[in-house]
């Protein structure tokens, strides 16, 4: 299901991808190292994940070098599940991220819900078919035990970093990490390639500020949350989606219609061809919509997830070769 080899992409700096296209879950991670010290940037959704993961770092990093700082870049189990194979590592966050753990489902939630749910209604079929993989039943939850606003300054050997608070825009909590002298940004989930997006917090325009502010840093490389690796002008291409999608969720907001229906109708369209999961865009525009209402209640995670689940579900009825 995963590699397990890192690529290094600067001097010092590394990057783990188990997974590209089509995918929930399986988010990229990041391995600093100079100076005989390390800083790990977010880590896989599971123990088993993890642990290949830190196996590959840990080789990376060399003999003596201890994994004992982790840079989480939003609170989303697929970024921060696996802080348990690291224990006693500084966790470093924003302090928003914590509003965020209180509204994720736990792992053993998550588990009952792959394992108890009805397999054969959308939400059901749709746990099974994207998080049945994973096992989630032994996981903990850590919180960050380093929390700011802002911006942290951290320096790994003779590395400086640079963690820039840039939510609410994904989710609430969300930073990017820049390492100036390597050019190198890695964005967490404020970018997706290859796939719709799914952004809880919102709105757009905060996603797309902060993409512009990761433009602005001037690098040569962007490491997304999930997918393949980005140059500046992929970056540009993303924001001229997300602002495509801003504004078809203002027009058809203003036609009275619902997140759900305006998803159906971009989907049928076909307005975003080649991007995976074009579920996931009624995700993304019920936070938009809620934001257009001035709805400032907790988004239901779940709810949202059951929107996604049945355009899913209905695309593959009309197409079963659809994955």
């Amino acid at each position: 299901m995963a590699s397990t080899d890192l690529k290094q992409i600067a001097p010092g700096v590394f990057v783990w991808q188990p997974g590209e296209g089509a995918t929930w879950g399986l988010a990229n991670c990041g391995l600093v190292v100079s100076g005989g010290q390390a800083l790990v940037i977010d880590t896989p959704y599971t123990p088993a994940l993890t642990d290949a993961f830190l196996a590959a770092a840990r080789t990376a990093a060399g003999p003596g070098v201890a994994l004992d700082r982790v840079a989480v870049t939003h609170a989303n189990g697929d970024h921060t599940w696996g802080l348990q194979q690291l224990p006693g590592a500084e966790v470093f966050a924003t302090h928003a991220t914590l509003e965020h753990q209180c509204l994720e489902p736990k792992p053993q939630q998550l588990q009952a819900l792959i394992h108890d749910s009805d397999p054969d209604r959308p939400l059901g079929w749709y746990f099974r078919e994207h998080f049945g993989k994973f096992d989630f039943a032994d996981i903990q939850v850590l919180p960050p035990t380093a929390t700011f606003t802002g911006r942290r300054d951290l320096q790994v050997g003779r590395t400086p970093v640079e963690l820039h608070e840039v939510g609410p825009a994904h989710t609430v909590g969300d930073l990017i990490a820049h390492l100036p002298e390597q050019r190198t940004v890695f964005a967490g989930d404020i970018v997706f390639a290859g796939d719709h997006p799914s952004h809880w917090a919102g709105p757009l325009k905060h996603v797309v500020r902060a993409c512009l502010r990761i433009l602005d840093l001037d690098p040569e490389w962007i490491v997304p949350g999930h997918g393949p690796l980005m140059r500046p002008d992929d970056l540009r291409t993303y924001i001229s989606y997300l602002d495509d999608l801003s504004n078809q969720a203002l027009v058809m907001h203003g036609q009275g219609r619902t997140a759900v229906e305006a998803a159906r109708i971009l989907i049928k369209e076909g307005r975003y061809r080649g991007l995976g999961l074009p579920e996931r865009l009624a995700i993304t525009l019920s936070t938009e919509f809620r934001h257009l209402d001035q709805d400032s209640a907790a988004p239901d995670l779940l709810e949202l997830m059951n929107h996604a689940a049945h355009i899913a579900w209905d695309i593959t009825a009309a197409d079963p070769r659809t994955p």
